[in-house]
């Protein structure tokens, strides 16, 4: 059996492209999907792709760890970037789905079976008009309850938000109350027993994440998210030592060395690996086992596309540590019409059971792809009051 073809299918979907991966057989009717989505680089990947496919036209499919040995070894830069950790991950997962659907089983089967009944999602609120947090804090934190109760009302009983607007490297009260009000007005709006989760993303320099999470320590957060830049690892750890809240981070991780480091360092408590960045389900797989040496919690970053998400469930039905997935339903309407996915999930209580389906548990319609062509994503730009450069 040899790989034949590796092609990137593009589907624009409001905020992103969706880089969908076919790695097609010399098997009639077998191949597989991945997903190497990656915001506002959606050509770089897609040459990346081209480079990759030059190793492994020609390949055995089956051999998946040997292929992720040379797609990220035999090009000097050891899958060094995030472009090309990206589409190592969007060849990996579909590799692993042409593997399930060899052997007419899903993947979980496929690495021990099914560790748990069923996985737990968790939906993003929005981050807000962060230009206008610091203008009108009550009013912001007023949208962001109406946003809670929404999500509970929809079956949620846990939610994220951006809850902490962009802050320089040094600032007054002003954005920490704004944060904190958002914050108390979602946990009187919900009550104590559902979570809530806040994403820093970053943004914050380390003493202002500490003060950020010094002040949200009283909400009893799920986690927070990125209270620093995830390259700040000694400022990660001293953050998670100072509050009992759960930290989390790993979403812009891209190898396995770099969580190693990350967990060594006692720099959280949740590990959010993206399966579509972090070299794909075989890469998942080892930071997990790693993850569990340490009793870290994985709660993998998944706001990309539906086939992203297949994976991530088919991952998550094989985790013991697997706490609970992001998910994204309602980005664009045709959604399920662009890939079935058959998962079965509980609108009721949020959460989905395994599908018996072979590999990844979908079927992709190329036709309703096609319907919506590449498009470039407007960059996103943040700026402080003064106008210096903030983070996205």
């Amino acid at each position: 059996m040899k790989i034949t073809a590796i092609t990137p299918l593009i589907c624009h979907a409001r905020m992103r492209n969706w880089i969908f991966v076919k790695v097609e057989t010399d098997q009639p009717g077998l191949f597989g999907w991945g997903e190497a989505t990656l915001e506002w680089h959606t050509r770089a990947v897609a040459g990346a792709l081209e480079d990759l496919a030059t190793l492994l036209i020609g390949e055995d499919p089956r051999r998946i760890e040997h292929l992720w040995q040379m797609m990220f070894r035999q090009h000097f830069w050891h899958g060094s970037g995030i472009v090309r950790s990206t589409a190592i991950s969007g060849i990996d997962i579909a590799l692993w789905d042409i593997a399930g659907k060899l052997l007419n089983v899903p993947c979980h089967r496929l690495w021990g079976g099914r560790v748990r009944d069923y996985i737990r999602l968790y939906c993003h609120l929005g981050g807000g008009r962060m230009e206008a947090f610091y203008e009108t804090p009550a009013a912001d934190a007023e949208r962001f309850a109406d946003l809670a109760r929404q999500a509970v009302a929809s079956g949620y009983s846990a939610f994220k938000s951006m809850a902490v607007p962009p802050t320089s490297v040094l600032e007054g009260l002003g954005p920490v109350r704004a944060a904190e009000q958002a914050v108390a007005k979602m946990r009187e709006a919900v009550g104590p027993l559902i979570d809530i989760m806040v994403d820093c993303h970053a943004r914050p320099s380390p003493t202002m994440g500490l003060q950020f999470a010094k002040a949200l320590e009283p909400y009893r957060l799920y986690f927070l998210e990125e209270p620093c830049w995830p390259e700040s690892i000694d400022a990660l750890g001293s953050i998670k030592a100072a509050v009992s809240t759960p930290i989390a981070t790993g979403e812009r991780l891209t190898t396995l060395n770099q969580f190693r480091d990350l967990f060594a360092g006692h720099g959280c408590d949740v590990a959010q690996p993206d399966i579509t960045h972090c070299g794909g389900l075989s890469s998942a797989r080892k930071i997990a086992a790693l993850a569990e040496a340490y009793r870290i919690a994985l709660a993998p970053h998944n706001p990309q596309g539906p086939i992203s998400t297949a994976a991530s469930f088919e991952f998550g039905f094989a985790q013991p540590d697997y706490a609970i997935c992001e998910t994204v339903s309602e980005d664009v309407p045709w959604r399920t019409e662009v890939v079935r996915d058959f998962h079965a999930i509980d609108r009721k209580t949020r959460t989905v059971t395994a599908s018996e389906k072979a590999g990844l548990g979908i079927e992709v319609n190329e036709s309703a792809i096609a319907e919506h062509p590449f498009q470039q994503e407007l960059p996103q730009r943040v700026f402080y009051k003064d106008g210096a450069v903030g983070d996205w």
